[in-house]
């Protein structure tokens, strides 16, 4: 697996060579190492001042609530803020003398020492901010406990500190063998039961689930604290507390604890793109001005996300960011981080209706050069602390370099979401029929990444479930997928999303990059979008939830979609098959809808034609002798069962027929596809 580079600079590249090892690139050499040359200074100005990354990400623990031996200490950054108080259960929700913060420096450093008596575990507190002009009641900056009163609906600071703190047992899950396969959820609606789940129920019923499934990584969304359910945790109000609505950080803490006994490793979601424009609850306007943590005026407010955009050229938001990754790294033993929203990050238009054609879209004079400093420095903190985290860029735009750690233009993520491949199954069920694919364009898109950098493919993941869009499942049986889903009774069109479900899977994790995701409850072809409650569904959790007994069902063909699902994880973790190395096309052929390739020591074969099975089909493959090892027609998996299984198939040599001098023949049934292993 590719790490970061350490200690590297710009003099180490090979200034021979191509920019990131594209030749496309050297046109643009000029402006990707001015860029290098911006990240270097802008890191080195932070190791002159504080000595390290590390020391420098300290402001959650220097700000906010700390026992002392004899005392408590509270500071907080108010740079406009004429007055601080914190205010609580014992002082009425009144501001006073008593607990009044002096400012200590000319930055806006306020702080206030109190006595033992003074906090205790879980008693209630916020702060009241004066400011020129006005007043309001906010949530401490670097809160590591905020909850909300069921009754009043106000969120509070909660001091969080239990006599017995949760200890941990196990080890961080540590460095795995390739490939990494994600399974993304979320804990609130990860249970069958129409309410917000817990995270100790996630630990005791759905972790079991994950490890069953054969997934050896965790995505879990909405982990920091946000005011509104329905966001999907993306637009985050305190950055250190994990959600209370979910349950304890004690609790999280346990969660991850019992992933990592079972080897599955905990990413989580991070939101340093935005962040909720809440004032009350949120950042927005803490100390009275706008931009604390944001860009002034109208660069501050995302224009489609009503969220506000923080400003990465000020060092104590760089401080704040960088010590939120060390935060969760250190206090919950996280083993990495999804990062959201990097193409909005790093283009001041956002990336908005954009196309992103050509290399010149990346190197306009609209990239916000501090973003991309502050991405290169929270990969750097990231693995310098802990070598075996991951970090994952969520990148619409293609910027290139991000998943590399080549001196010369690489930002240091350990992999790339290929968010074109989910985009391309939208479009072809929504505009092309089946029989129609392009098979030609499909396998491009399929396979073209850049080569020196790890990404991860996916079919679908949690933006294809939410209302407003569809699954696949959706897309491909409509409203039958509630009616028409019977084992007992044959049905042609529940065939058909049967076959082309486990065909897109197949396709999709056999081409991977080095990773593959799937979203919860997709593996078994979840019946319904998600919707969280609000007004315009009368509150209802009915679509915030996940039916795991569809798949247990022994009467339906969910349990049919997830068989093959545990089946197609088993074969790309016995096989290594996402390793480094590349698919190899070995045949395609429009008209017939075929389209053959090899990887590792296996052929993948697929018949997408609907109406033609073929019987004696040849193409190229690389001789030896080869046994069926998997194939989406099986009975298990709701298929025909036009197969034999385990049948073994051996290639034949015609040197003047064959363009390599080997083919195999095989009979390929409609709406098919076959997996066979090279035994000999």
């Amino acid at each position: 697996m590719k790490r970061c580079s350490k200690g590297l600079s710009l003099s180490d590249s090979n200034i021979d060579a191509s920019p990131l090892g594209d030749p496309w690139l050297d046109p643009f050499r000029k402006i990707i190492g001015q860029r290098g040359r911006r990240i270097k200074q802008d890191e080195q100005k932070i190791l002159e001042t504080a000595g390290s990354l590390y020391a420098f990400s300290d402001y959650h623990d220097y700000f906010g609530l700390h026992l002392k031996t004899d005392h408590w200490v509270f500071r907080e950054w108010a740079p406009h803020a004429e007055k601080v108080f914190i205010i609580g259960e014992d002082t009425g929700w009144t501001a006073g003398n008593r607990f009044e913060l002096e400012r200590i420096s000319a930055e806006g450093v306020f702080e206030g020492r109190f006595p033992l008596e003074a906090f205790w575990h879980e008693k209630l507190y916020r702060l009241k901010i004066v400011w020129p002009g006005g007043e309001g009641d906010r949530i401490p900056t670097a809160a590591r406990r905020v909850v909300q009163d069921n009754e009043t609906l106000i969120f509070n600071t909660q001091v969080w500190h239990p006599p017995s703190p949760y200890r941990f047992v196990h080890d961080r899950a540590g460095v795995i063998e390739e490939p990494l396969l994600i399974y993304e959820a979320h804990t609130g609606m990860a249970l069958e039961e129409g309410r917000v789940g817990t995270y100790q129920e996630f630990r005791d019923h759905i972790l079991p689930k994950i490890k069953g499934a054969g997934y050896n990584a965790l995505q879990l969304m909405a982990v920091a604290e946000h005011p509104y359910y329905g966001s999907f945790g993306y637009h985050v109000s305190s950055f250190f507390a994990p959600s209370s609505r979910f349950g304890t950080p004690d609790e999280f803490k346990a969660l991850v604890d019992q992933a990592h006994d079972l080897g599955i490793r905990v990413l989580i979601d991070i939101v340093h793109s935005h962040a909720v424009s809440n004032e009350v609850e949120g950042l927005s306007r803490f100390d009275g001005s706008l931009d604390q943590f944001f860009y002034p005026s109208r660069e501050g407010f995302h224009p489609l996300w009503d969220s506000r955009c923080f400003d990465y050229s000020k060092p104590m938001v760089i401080r704040f960011l960088l010590s939120n990754l060390r935060y969760w790294l250190e206090e919950f033993r996280v083993d990495g981080f999804r990062f959201d929203g990097i193409t909005s990050m790093i283009y001041r238009d956002h990336g908005l209706n954009r196309a992103f054609a050509g290399y010149e879209d990346y190197y306009r004079d609209d990239v916000r050069m501090e973003a991309l400093s502050y991405l290169y420095l929270a990969n750097r903190l990231v693995h310098d602390m802990v070598p075996s985290a991951l970090t994952i860029a969520e990148d619409m735009s293609g910027y290139p370099g991000l998943a590399s750690s080549d001196p010369e233009g690489g930002i240091g993520f350990d992999y790339r979401f290929s968010m074109g491949v989910p985009d391309l199954w939208i479009k072809l069920l929504k505009e092309v029929r089946d029989e129609n694919w392009p098979l030609g364009f499909l396998w491009h898109e399929l396979t073209t990444r850049r080569t020196e950098e790890q990404s991860i493919s996916y079919a679908e993941c949690h933006d294809q479930a939410l209302v407003g869009d569809q699954t696949i499942m959706m897309r491909l049986m409509g409203s039958d997928m509630y009616t028409a889903m019977s084992r007992q009774h044959a049905n042609l069109k529940t065939d058909r999303g049967l076959a082309l479900h486990k065909i897109i899977r197949l396709i999709t994790a056999a081409t991977a990059g080095s990773g593959y995701l799937n979203f919860m409850g997709n593996e078994f072809g979840h019946p319904e979008w998600i919707d969280f409650p609000s007004n315009t569904n009368n509150w209802s959790f009915d679509y915030a939830r996940r039916q795991w007994s569809l798949k247990y069902n022994p009467d339906l063909h969910f349990m049919d979609l997830y068989a093959f699902d545990r089946a197609m994880i088993t074969l790309i973790t016995e096989f290594a098959l996402l390793d480094g190395s590349i698919p190899n096309l070995l045949h395609l052929h429009q008209s017939d809808q075929v389209i053959a390739f090899d990887r590792r020591s296996l052929i993948f074969a697929f018949n997408l034609n609907p109406f033609v099975s073929f019987t004696d089909y040849q193409f190229d493959a690389p001789a030896g002798r080869y046994r069926l090892i998997l194939d989406t027609d099986e009975p298990r998996f709701g298929g025909q069962n036009r197969l034999a299984g385990q049948q073994d198939h051996f290639t034949l040599y015609d040197p003047q027929k064959y363009g390599s001098g080997n083919m195999i023949s095989l009979y390929l049934p409609a709406r098919t596809a076959m997996v066979l292993a090279k035994i000999d």
